[in-house]
C-alpha cells in the first residue's frame, strides 16, 4: 500500500483525505496543531513544524511520495529528500520558485510569459526611486498568504506602507476580468487544463469572494489563457497540480498575476462541477495513475463563506438552513469553531445549467448566510 505524506493539516488536506478515502492508500500528515482539520483523517498524524528542517526530513522518510497544502515549508528538507529518492510532487525546486515572487517573476521574464511590469526592490527607502512607477502594488518576496504581504501604492504618502524587506514592486494594470486555470502535470509530464474560472475579489479583504466556471470570455482571451498557463508550468518543469491566476487587461491582453503550486482555492468548484475534483486529480498525479477528465458536468459557481465584519468569536451561521433548502447547492463547512472579520470558513458551490439562474442562486446564498457571533 502506498504512502502518501502531506505537508500542512488545514482545510486543504482535509479535503484531499476526502478524496484519498477512495483509494487504497496509507496517509501521513505533518501539523503543529494535533486539533487540525486533517488529524481525525489522516492514518498517521505527525505532530511536527512545517518550517523545520530535520522534522520535515524525518517525515518524509516515511512515506514514498510527498505533497504540500501550502507552499510555505522547509524546502531544503525537501531537496534532502529528493536526494534519497522520496518523490516530492511538485518538485522542491518548483516549490523554491513559487515560495519567492521574486523568482516567480524572473522566471516568467526568462520565458517570455507575459506578466506585469515589475521592479524588484530590497528596501522601502529604495521606492522614493520609483515614484514614477506608481501606482503600482508591493508584494513581499515570502511569506505572502491570502492577501497578506500585499500593499497598494498609489502616491507618494502611501510610501510608507511599502515594505522594507525583499519584494517585488509590479506596475499597477487596468484589469478588465480576473481568471485562473487549473493545470495538471502527470509524472510522465501530460497535462490536463480545467475549464477556465472567472474570479470576483472582495476588493476590502483581498480575498477570493465569488467564481464562475466556465468563464465569460471571447476564445481568444481563452486560447490566450490556456496557453500561457500550460506555458508556466511546464517553465517549472514539475509535475503536481497549478492554480495559475491570470488578469486580462484593458487590451484584452492576459497577464499572469501569480501560481500556487497545489489544491487551491479557485478549484473546490470542480468537486461537484467537474468530472474530476481537483483532488482526486492530484491523487491520480501521486499515485502515476491516468489524468482525469476535466470536463464541466454544469456551469458552477463557487463563493467563500467568509467570517462577517465586525464579528470576531465562537461561530454562529446565520441563514444556513435556508441554503440547504435551495436545490443545486452543496456546502462545505471547514468546522472552525471561530470566526473572525474576512477568515474563511467554508465555501458554497451552486450548479445550474442557465447562468442567470447561477447568479441569482449565488446572490441568494451570499444575501442569507453570514457568519456572525452570538
Amino acid at each position: 500500500m502506498k504512502k502518501i505524506g502531506i505537508l500542512g493539516g488545514g482545510q486543504l488536506g482535509r479535503m484531499l483525505l476526502q478524496a484519498a478515502a477512495n483509494y487504497a492508500v496509507e496517509t501521513y500528515v505533518l501539523e503543529n496543531d494535533e486539533h487540525c482539520p486533517s488529524a481525525h483523517l489522516c492514518t498517521h498524524f505527525v505532530k511536527g513544524n512545517l518550517q523545520n528542517y530535520d522534522e520535515v526530513l524525518a517525515f518524509g522518510k516515511l512515506v514514498d511520495v510527498l505533497t504540500i497544502e501550502i507552499e510555505h515549508v522547509n524546502v531544503e528538507a525537501l531537496e534532502a529528500l529528493e536526494q534519497q529518492g522520496v518523490q516530492v510532487i511538485p518538485s522542491a525546486a518548483a516549490i523554491r520558485t513559487i515560495q519567492n515572487k521574486i523568482l516567480q517573476k524572473q522566471l516568467y521574464t526568462a520565458h517570455g510569459i507575459p506578466t506585469a511590469d515589475y521592479l524588484i526592490t530590497q528596501t522601502a527607502e529604495e521606492l522614493t526611486q520609483h515614484q514614477a512607477f506608481l501606482p503600482a502594488v508591493h508584494k513581499l518576496a515570502k511569506g505572502g498568504y491570502d492577501g497578506k504581504g500585499v500593499q497598494v501604492l498609489n502616491n507618494q504618502e502611501s510610501l510608507t506602507q511599502a515594505f522594507n524587506e525583499p519584494a517585488v514592486l509590479e506596475k499597477k494594470v487596468a484589469i478588465q476580468q480576473e481568471l485562473a486555470l487549473i493545470v495538471a502535470v502527470s509524472t510522465q509530464g501530460e497535462t490536463a487544463v480545467y475549464p477556465l474560472s472567472e474570479m470576483v475579489f472582495n476588493p476590502y479583504l483581498n480575498l477570493l469572494d465569488f467564481q464562475i466556471s466556465p468563464a465569460r470570455v471571447s476564445q481568444e482571451v481563452l486560447w490566450k489563457a490556456e496557453a500561457i498557463a500550460i506555458k508556466v508550468v511546464k517553465a517549472l518543469k514539475s509535475p503536481g497540480l497549478f492554480a495559475v491566476e491570470l488578469f486580462v487587461d484593458a487590451n484584452n491582453e492576459v497577464l499572469v498575476n501569480e501560481v500556487a503550486p497545489r489544491v487551491h482555492n479557485s478549484g473546490h468548484h470542480s468537486i461537484e462541477g467537474n468530472a474530476c475534483s481537483q483532488f482526486d486529480m492530484l491523487l491520480r498525479i501521486l499515485l502515476h495513475y491516468p489524468l482525469g477528465n476535466t470536463q464541466s458536468l454544469s456551469a458552477s459557481c463557487l463563493v467563500n463563506i467568509l467570517g462577517a465584519p465586525n464579528h470576531a468569536g465562537p461561530a454562529v451561521y446565520q441563514g444556513l438552513e435556508d441554503v440547504l433548502k435551495m436545490d443545486g447547492v452543496y456546502v462545505h463547512l471547514y468546522g472552525k469553531t471561530h470566526t473572525k472579520p474576512g477568515r474563511k470558513m467554508g465555501h458554497i458551490t451552486i450548479l445550474d445549467k442557465d447562468r442567470t439562474a447561477l447568479i441569482h442562486k449565488a446572490n441568494k446564498v451570499k444575501d442569507f448566510l453570514k457568519v456572525i457571533t452570538q
